[in-house]
């Protein structure tokens, strides 16, 4: 006979046990640390990890623990330029995001909503969801057809990655401001971006996503409208054929190269997988790699990461749900989609950063204007706030060299006085290399903490 699990004595242990957050800017001289504990559940550190990285905050060493019924972790972070966070509502979103007053333990997930679009501030909206094979012009197409359809765009967010190109757009009618409802409407929009999406051949009738190029358009259900948008890229490209049909070759380890290293052993003293990953390190990199593994369904122990000449290492102690270490063949897969999950959000060359007033068919005609001029875009943040549109594009020449100043001219020539246009060489963010750079009297550059390291001693 099974014992009687009572739901209520777990929301008593919540209301006496809350989720407690400290925000520490005295310990360390060239960081802040975030030291959160709370009574441990399935995914909370993916939640925390969504917190910091909706603020753009990077993380350059950690040490997370979550054995038993308690999570605690330690984070040193510092923001985009590098310097600690000292910005009084920073830290007050933190703590209330974070501390007694937010979700972190209730059932509706993270109350982090969507960074990078900033879903409270554009109004009524319905998602569009896109993926399938990337060519060149292929957004200023997909920009084409909604302006065609009298859909506004007030947001996008646009991955692209081995050949193929995952996309969440927010859109709202241009006539009426309000989200897109009608059965018909969303049937003939979907059809014709389908129809981009397969480049105007293939097989495949209306409404089919299985056509062989893997084609796949469809509006978000309310329900299912991503909370936190660059977990929702991460999850189409991860179902999408980049998780499977990789070249195959792991890079060595080591990390040579550009490519990441990942590998995954077996802890023997505590029965654990252990995924050790170095890669160069960038923002965002800790959250790639949690989000990767808890939508595969592993959970995270420990984990202890750290920052090294612009190297980013990582130390993860990993199972499976039902507290199984993985498998051969697992393990594998789990080297795959974490090598794909890394180097999706890799940029090389230029960012372009659009900024004018905000008016249907803006999207359209700006990347119209980067097709003409050759270049291919690898990823794009668009959001719009109060009337004011800041559409951020990362480009590339197609042979792969650098942007020409020419092609710059030309573009700043072509936007006029209707649009203001920023561009900057894509490179090492501050935040990582004033993380990289070394330190006196401080205790955060230390030597790289290692969780197998204490298992051996304690079994010593």
């Amino acid at each position: 006979m099974l014992p009687y699990f009572d739901p209520e004595y777990e929301n008593f242990n919540q209301r006496i046990n809350p989720p407690r957050v400290c925000i520490d800017n005295t310990t360390c001289s060239d960081c802040t640390l975030v030291k959160v504990d709370s009574m441990n559940k399935n995914g909370i550190l993916l939640e925390v990890l969504q917190v910091l990285s909706d603020l753009d905050l990077h993380i350059f060493k950690a040490y997370i623990t979550s054995d038993g019924g308690w999570f605690m972790d330690v984070f040193h972070v510092v923001d985009k330029q590098g310097q600690k966070i000292t910005d009084d509502k920073t830290i007050k979103y933190i703590e209330k995001a974070l501390g007694p007053e937010s979700n972190l333990l209730g059932a509706k997930g993270s109350n982090s909503a969507g960074r990078s679009v900033g879903l409270h501030s554009i109004g009524d909206h319905t998602a569009i969801e896109l993926k399938g094979p990337d060519r060149r012009g292929l957004l200023s197409e997909i920009f084409a057809v909604l302006a065609d359809l009298q859909c506004n765009v007030l947001a996008a967010e646009v991955w692209t990655h081995r050949m193929r190109v995952a996309c969440v757009v927010y859109v709202n009618d241009v006539a009426t401001g309000q989200a897109i409802d009608d059965p018909d409407r969303v049937a003939r929009v979907e059809d014709r971006l389908r129809h981009v999406l397969r480049g105007y051949g293939g097989g495949g009738g209306a409404g089919d996503d299985d056509d062989g190029s893997g084609a796949h358009a469809n509006f978000a259900a309310a329900s299912s409208t991503p909370h936190h948008v660059d977990r929702r890229l991460h999850q189409l490209m991860h179902a999408d054929v980049d998780a499977v049909h990789g070249d195959g070759a792991h890079a060595a380890a080591g990390g040579e190269g550009d490519r990441p290293a990942v590998t995954v052993e077996h802890c023997e003293e505590k029965s654990y997988s252990v995924v050790n990953v170095k890669c160069k390190d960038r923002s965002k990199l800790l959250f790639d790699i949690v989000c990767t593994l808890t939508d595969m369904e592993y959970v995270v122990f420990h984990a202890a990461v750290s920052s090294e000449a612009n190297y980013g290492i990582q130390e993860l102690y990993i199972r499976r749900k039902d507290g199984k270490t993985l498998l051969k063949d697992e393990a594998e897969k789990v080297i795959r989609c974490l090598e794909a999950a890394i180097s999706r959000r890799v940029s090389e060359g230029f960012t372009l950063e659009v900024c004018g007033r905000d008016r249907v068919g803006l999207l359209s005609d700006v990347t119209r204007v980067l097709r003409e001029h050759g270049l291919t875009v690898s990823r794009a943040d668009v959001t719009t706030a109060g009337g004011q549109a800041t559409n951020v594009f990362y480009v590339r020449n197609p042979s792969g060299q650098p942007v020409d100043m020419k092609t710059v001219e030309g573009l700043r020539g072509q936007f006029g006085q209707t649009a203001m246009l920023n561009v900057k060489s894509v490179g090492v963010p501050a935040a990582v290399a004033k993380a990289a750079e070394p330190s006196s009297g401080s205790m955060v550059r230390s030597s790289f903490f290692s969780f197998g390291s204490l298992f051996a001693k304690l079994r010593a």
